[in-house]
């Protein structure tokens, strides 16, 4: 007999209908939709979205900033991340600057994007800063695992440079680069629409949220966060499908 659900998807399944339950005690407790609206209202307000004319165009334009902000963010922090790696003196440069974006709060950086760009690349910026040091500080840990002992030999054979970033740097650090990814989508997406959120373009998911919000429209705003959780979700399934390739692929 085919079992139709592992144990560890009944134990996601419980931890699911576990939030559900306090959701719905603490509806029941207040008692009002401009506080917190009930799962299933909620749940009819998501469907509806659906609906809506300009939902596509609203998700569309939320997904497609954040990969240019991902991409951006991957080019650069794989590029610098490799170079650094290499070179003590780069890494000795480049070190500090990560160590400020990485600190800088997001909402400090969204005010001065708000002076410096127009309302639709804000929230584009904002993922790439928040994205690039994660991705970088994992290529520069993925250079620093490889052996030392396989750099040298590769030298004293006299292997071009290019061929030992190719075939022994690169192999190495793309399971950093996917765990870097990894956890620089899940940073960036939600500083994403939050630069949404502050900026308000015309279309994205935190513009519909802030509105949804003035007007105390609480079940939207659960709404399109579940939305946004979805597409979050769905992005890390699709990097990690990666990953497994990429494990394959080295073995």
């Amino acid at each position: 007999m085919k079992i139709l659900f592992t144990k560890k998807q009944i134990f996601s399944l419980a931890g699911v209908l576990f939030m559900l339950i306090v959701w719905k005690i603490l509806a029941l407790h207040f008692n009002s939709d401009f506080i917190l609206p009930h799962p299933e209202k909620t749940l009819v307000t998501t469907i509806k979205l659906f609906a809506d004319g300009n939902f596509l165009l609203i998700v569309g334009t939320t997904i497609l900033r954040g990969i240019v902000g991902f991409v951006i963010s991957g080019f650069l922090g794989i590029l610098l991340g490799i170079l650094a790696g290499i070179s003590p003196n780069f890494n000795a440069f480049l070190r500090p600057i990560l160590v400020t974006v990485r600190s800088i709060p997001v909402v400090a950086l969204i005010l001065l994007a708000l002076i410096w760009f127009n309302p639709g690349l804000v929230p584009v910026f904002i993922g790439f800063l928040t994205m690039f040091p994660f991705i970088c500080t994992n290529v520069i840990d993925g250079i620093r695992s490889v052996d030392p002992e396989l750099i040298q030999m590769s030298n004293f054979y006299r292997v071009n440079h290019s061929k030992i970033v190719r075939e022994v740097y690169i192999p190495a650090i793309m399971p950093f680069i996917v765990s870097g990814a990894s956890s620089a989508l899940g940073i960036g997406w939600r500083a994403i629409i939050i630069g949404e959120v502050l900026s308000q373009p015309r279309y994205g998911i935190g513009t519909v949220m802030q509105s949804a919000q003035t007007f105390l429209n609480v079940d939207a705003v659960i709404a399109w966060t579940i939305i946004a959780v979805v597409i979050s979700y769905a992005f890390e399934k699709v990097i990690r499908w990666g990953e497994h390739r990429i494990v394959v692929w080295r073995f």
